[in-house]
């Protein structure tokens, strides 16, 4: 590997296409932790039965049900938190950590506002195979899923739970784009370590770990909400009530399942989204002239 390797920067795109390959591996988890969140004060089901429910009703390829949706989720959320932080690096100081939250922030804010519909339709399509037949919704993909969502409700449902969604965005662009940066470069500095797998994973698995303990709360709400009747909720903050009302712990229900499917997320996603960068990136104007 050359020093200019090193220095190329990634596509656009290579941030969406990476999450979605890495989502295709841990949507099940994304399956289990959705279907505890929306568990109401009357439901105790455990991980176990969760998983059992879901082979009994629709086999393995149960597993993966809302795949579609949580495609198009990574193609459109991912690729705009990705894209924006990266090119937003060119206009602040990349070392300075306050500048690198502060772009998460807006990579995140944005990232979040495009992402709403698809993460309602993948959130919606998750949690209906634990319903009884005749109240499912029953959406036949993400596209089905979208006209039926703005012809039955409206067009403001595509964008139910956009606040804690966009916050969420927002924390985890912070807890792994900003974080993976920072981890690394205070790796590369102490130890001198080199561009290369061992890095990416050990970098990866940090910024998976602080990501979920940070985002976690805000998704069983976010969860909760997506996936709620119209009505059934007056607004966020009975959400947050009746969560609470369950225990404080509740704010932390699919806590394993969503460790297990963010941090793996996160690690395949970085390592893939380095690989792009160093294979399929391109060198800034500067380097092409070293």
């Amino acid at each position: 590997m050359s020093e200019n390797d090193n220095k190329r920067l990634p596509r656009w795109w290579s941030g969406g296409v990476c999450s979605a390959i890495a989502v295709t591996t841990t949507h099940p988890l994304d399956l289990v932790k959705v279907q505890l969140q929306t568990q109401t004060q009357a439901e105790k089901v455990s991980v176990g039965q969760v998983i059992s429910n879901i082979y009994q009703k629709g086999g393995l390829t149960g597993f993966y049900s809302g795949i579609s949706a949580s495609w198009f989720r990574q193609l459109t959320y991912t690729t705009a938190r990705f894209a924006l932080y990266e090119y937003g690096k060119n206009f602040v100081d990349a070392s300075n950590v306050s500048a690198k939250v502060q772009l998460a922030t807006f990579a995140g804010v944005f990232g979040g506002i495009v992402g709403v519909p698809g993460d309602v339709v993948t959130v919606r399509l998750q949690n209906d195979i634990k319903l009884p037949p005749e109240k499912r919704r029953n959406y036949k993909h993400v596209f089905d899923g979208l006209y039926r969502i703005q012809k039955e409700e409206g067009v403001k449902s595509l964008f139910r739970g956009a606040v804690p969604a966009v916050t969420r965005a927002v924390v985890l662009t912070i807890g792994t784009n900003a974080t993976y940066d920072q981890v690394k470069q205070v790796i590369q500095g102490t130890f001198g370590t080199k561009e290369g797998l061992p890095l990416h994973f050990l970098t990866s698995t940090i910024a998976g770990c602080i990501g979920t303990i940070m985002t976690q709360p805000i998704d069983v709400i976010k969860t909760r909400y997506m996936n709620a009747k119209p009505g059934e909720y007056s607004g966020l903050i009975a959400v947050v009530i009746s969560i609470f009302k369950q225990s404080p712990m509740a704010f932390y229900k699919g806590f394993i399942p969503a460790l297990m499917r963010v941090s793996p997320n996160t690690i395949i996603t970085f390592m893939l989204y380095e690989q792009a960068r160093l294979r399929f990136g391109y060198l800034p104007p500067n380097a092409k002239k070293e």
